[in-house]
């Protein structure tokens, strides 16, 4: 009945601003989520840049077709450098989701920390195992590759 945590790594050959600039921006989630979970942002007041505070809705379907309602709120922002969404509505009993970006030779480094964990005691413990760690993992190498097609390699 522990607190799940993920932690992805990638080289991107980009400046901070173009990496900032994309994966601060919710409306480019649907490109680098994949197709089969159909994630469209809902919400419309986003405002200009991220801020903390600002709540970002979702609708998507992870399981079986089942479309779900998923709100998260931006806590942390420090610009260019790192900022957190944590989960206010959703599947999870707790998310908790911090991207960081640093500067390294060649473009950015992002990292990815994602701390979760699913409602129900054991029985949550089990179904990660059998499905929920695999699928954030898949979701994760499928950003990947998107990544790589938009930026490079």
């Amino acid at each position: 009945m522990g607190v799940h945590v993920l932690k992805y790594v990638q080289q991107i050959p980009a400046s901070i601003q173009e990496a900032w600039s994309f994966f601060s921006n919710p409306a480019n989630l649907q490109q680098i989520t994949p197709p089969y979970m159909q994630m469209r942002v809902i919400s419309t007041h986003h405002g200009a840049a991220m801020y903390p505070g600002q709540i970002i809705e979702y609708r998507v379907k992870p399981l079986l077709n089942i479309s779900w309602y998923w709100m998260t709120e931006i806590t942390h922002v420090q610009e260019g450098v790192l900022f957190v969404d944590e989960q206010r509505y959703g599947p999870y009993s707790f998310w908790h989701h911090q991207h960081h970006f640093k500067p390294v030779a060649g473009g950015v480094e992002m990292t990815d920390i994602v701390h979760y964990k699913l409602p129900y005691g054991f029985l949550g413990d089990w179904v990660n195992r059998l499905w929920v760690h695999r699928q954030l993992h898949d979701i994760f190498e499928y950003r990947r590759q998107q990544v790589i097609k938009l930026f490079g390699a």
